[in-house]
């Protein structure tokens, strides 16, 4: 089982913009089958690992693409968001955003705020990918999932919740790697 310890929040959290990419459906959009599929920017504050951004933003793309149809709660809100954000961050930084925001501390994998935001922590992912035996990008892409459940109303907040929001999210990031190989 991996670290997911996901976290919703509402509001926006200000950063100094570092480095960005864009990875929107915007190939299925232009076939036809992409309705209802956010952008996704995918965004690097952090200058403690080395990240492939270029391939995050393709995971994110494929992700988004699948977790739209999969809805926690039946209101399928993700669909309603014109671009979703995906930043990724040090254990420093979610430790504060985990802090300020949740009243809790230490760092988290993984924190989406309901807006359409999802942070995640590089060098809680390259631990995890580690232990787990594959790489940074793909625990990354692991976290993207989860977060974007979360914006389509998927909780984890008890056994049985977690199991059934895993339960969707595992195929997703197996189909997302498998469809980058």
């Amino acid at each position: 089982m991996h670290g997911l310890l996901g976290v919703r929040c509402r509001r926006r959290i200000p950063f100094k913009e570092e480095q960005e990419m864009n990875a929107s459906g915007d190939q299925r959009r232009a076939e036809g089958e992409g309705a209802g599929v956010p952008e996704v920017v995918v965004v690097n504050r952090q200058r403690v690992t080395s990240v492939d951004l270029e391939w995050v933003s393709r995971f994110a793309g494929e992700a988004v693409v699948r977790c739209v149809r999969h809805s926690g709660d039946g209101a399928y809100a993700l669909r309603g968001m014109g671009e979703v954000e995906v930043t990724v961050v040090s254990d420093r930084r979610i430790a504060q955003i985990h802090r300020d925001f949740m009243g809790v501390p230490g760092a988290t994998d993984v924190i989406t705020f309901q807006h359409g935001e999802v942070i995640v922590s590089v060098e809680t992912a390259a631990m995890y990918a580690r232990e787990h035996g594959h790489g940074l990008e793909e625990e990354i892409g692991l976290y993207i999932v989860h977060g974007f459940l979360h914006l389509n109303g998927f909780e984890d907040t008890t056994p049985e919740l977690r199991s059934r929001m895993f339960a969707v999210q595992d195929p997703i990031w197996s189909e997302c790697l498998e469809a980058l190989r």
